[in-house]
């Protein structure tokens, strides 16, 4: 069980067995915290935090996890630290290699966490980029297989804005064969060069992509029902404009009726009930959203560990 690459930057850089084997540890840290058994896989190791965008989820679960791992972690806000007043992200790469045994990074240019992993010398973790969010489709597809068994051949469905979600899930889904349909406004689709490469994986896989802009035309059939907010960090002044386009991009009771009536409901929050989604789809017996934020803990921990703990 290990991961080859140095950083966790975007799926697409995981073999499918290294997604397997991430998903296989979080499952087996998940199962010890849940005995009360301890593992301090990463005794003695500092994980540096840096947050230029804020966060709930994000932070508590990197911070409990290295805390439960037996590590610490330290909060670093941008605004607070020298890369906030220009220093060169190359040079914040360097000095921080020195002090810390890892960088956990949340922020808006994924350039910046591509140049952050290129000057340092211990992992990169990338938290959150404008294009990517990595780590939260590796907990949708671990939720998705706690509760379905199984991930080859089930079909995701993701209704809204074609963002980094969006552009994190194509590529989790291509790796490990699960289908996805994907429906957004035109002018909203993900991105073309992570479709295309995802496309590519695909087609070794056994995984099918679609692009549509029909909602329920995606969702039918669907196992699993995905949605994310209508703007995200950075889009706020759009929101009022989005509103209108996205208006038809719900997942409420029409759209459960078109997906399978066992079919789960994942959204990564925070949630704007009654835009993305209504509040008796949050609140049903079908949302399974709680146990898919606690499970950022339980996969974050597993990348820490396979990352930092060489």
């Amino acid at each position: 069980m290990g991961i080859e690459v140095k950083d966790l930057l975007s799926i697409h850089d995981l073999s499918t067995k290294e997604i397997n084997d991430i998903l296989d540890l979080a499952k087996t840290l998940k199962t010890q915290l849940k005995n009360g058994e301890q593992h301090h896989l990463l005794k003695g190791k500092t994980l540096g935090m840096i947050f230029q965008k804020a966060s709930t989820r994000t932070r508590v679960s990197f911070e409990v996890g290295m805390w439960q791992l037996g590590g610490a972690a330290l909060f670093l806000n941008a605004n607070d630290m020298q890369i906030g007043r220009g220093e060169p992200v190359k040079d914040t790469a360097r000095v921080l290699s020195r002090y810390v045994d890892g960088i956990m990074i949340r922020t808006f240019s994924h350039d910046e966490v591509i140049e952050l992993a290129q000057f340092a010398t211990i992992p990169v973790i990338n938290a959150l980029t404008d294009l990517m969010h990595p780590c939260q489709a590796l907990t949708d597809i671990f939720t998705v297989l706690e509760h379905k068994g199984r991930l080859q051949g089930l079909k995701m469905v993701y209704i809204g804005d074609g963002n980094n979600m969006v552009n994190s899930l194509l590529q989790a889904c291509a790796k490990v064969g699960m289908d996805i349909s994907i429906a957004t406004p035109k002018g909203y689709e993900p991105d073309a060069a992570i479709v295309a490469e995802a496309l590519t994986v695909a087609a070794e896989t056994g995984s099918k992509i679609v692009l549509c802009e029909d909602p329920l035309e995606a969702a039918k059939d669907a196992d699993v029902l995905y949605t994310d907010v209508w703007a995200s960090m950075g889009k706020e002044i759009e929101q009022e404009d989005r509103r209108e386009v996205f208006v038809n991009y719900q997942i409420n009771q029409n759209v459960m009726n078109v997906a399978k009536k066992d079919a789960i409901v994942l959204h990564c929050l925070p949630a704007h009930r009654g835009e993305e989604i209504t509040e008796e789809v949050l609140e049903s017996k079908q949302s399974v959203v709680f146990d898919q934020a606690e499970n950022r803990l339980h996969v974050q921990k597993a990348i820490m560990v396979l990352l930092m703990g060489k």
